[in-house]
Formats: C-alpha cells, structure tokens, sequence
C-alpha cells in the first residue's frame, strides 16, 4: 500500500513514510567538537564515550493507524558496560532475537515531544542485523502513548511539517 499524507505545513501530498532519526547520541553533542576525536567512538550503530558511557542505536516504531509500516524514529540508548558487551557479542549473530531485552536510557532528543532524555527503555535485539527495537516504558509521556496506542495518519503530517519546514504546530 503506497503511503501518502498531506502536509501540515506546505500542503502538498508527500509520497512515502517518513522517518527521523539522530546521528549520535545527545551525549556526544555535549563533548566539545575539538575533543570528540580523543574521547569518543561513533560507529553507525554504536558509541563509546571516555571508555565508560556506551550507546546504541535502534528504532521506536510508532504504529500508524490504518497501516502496516511503523512510523519509525531512529534514537541512540545508553546501556550499561554488561549489557553493551552483551550487545556486542551478539551483533554479529543472524538469530539474536531470543537474548533478554536490555535496559537502558533513551539518549536522544525527540523535538515533538517534552523531554524525552532519560525515558527508559527496553532494548530488544532483532534478527539479521535489523537495528534494535527500542520499547519505551509504559507511562504517561507522550511518546510512550504514541508507542502503545498508534498515531493517525494527520499526526505523521504534523511531525514531518514540524521537522521538514520548521511549523510549530506538532
């Protein structure tokens, strides 16, 4: 099924599903740009801070009511060194799904939405090299909301409006 949705801001149909993601965690943002060289390690699916903050990346999917394909956010979690030398063991394995989710701390700043650092999350590895699906914790903040109950199709538009041409109405 083709996705289309018209835009909240410009007006015009876009063809496709959108999805927004982060290069790297809010952390490393935070190291001056002239340090980050000599005290950070960014891969495409991991960082390692000062050899003692780890990070990974994943997707918290948002269904879209109506459709099969996720609305996705592409987001980095911190993990603790136990569970980040579990995610590395395992990265490189086909079938990994079956590991116990890791805890960890969402890392990434969701502009939509309030705060959204440090929500927790559950790290839930997923097979063949697919990026992680990162469950938030069932609370009252509206990104675990959306996470839980879906989003409709004028939502995504608000997002993308927001996002893509700076509204303000998300």
């Amino acid at each position: 099924m083709d996705f289309s949705f018209k835009c909240a801001s410009c007006n015009e149909v876009h063809h496709g599903l959108p999805s927004f993601g982060a290069d790297a965690p809010e952390s490393y943002y935070r190291i001056p740009p002239d340090e980050r060289g000599a005290r950070c390690d960014l891969g495409s699916d991991d960082c390692v801070i000062d050899e003692q903050h780890f990070f990974v990346r994943g997707c918290i999917d948002i269904p879209i009511q109506g459709h099969d394909e996720p609305f996705t956010w592409g987001v980095w979690v911190s993990l603790s060194l136990e569970s980040y030398e579990t995610w590395v063991r395992m990265s490189d394995e086909p079938l990994r799904d079956h590991t116990q989710p890791l805890f960890g701390w969402l890392n990434t700043r969701l502009d939509p939405y309030p705060e959204t650092l440090s929500l927790k999350t559950h790290v839930h590895l997923r097979n063949d090299g697919i990026r992680p699906f990162i469950e938030l914790e069932p609370t009252s903040h509206p990104l675990a909301i959306e996470q839980r109950d879906g989003i409709t199709v004028d939502r995504v538009a608000e997002i993308y409006a927001m996002l893509v041409h700076g509204a303000n109405n998300a």
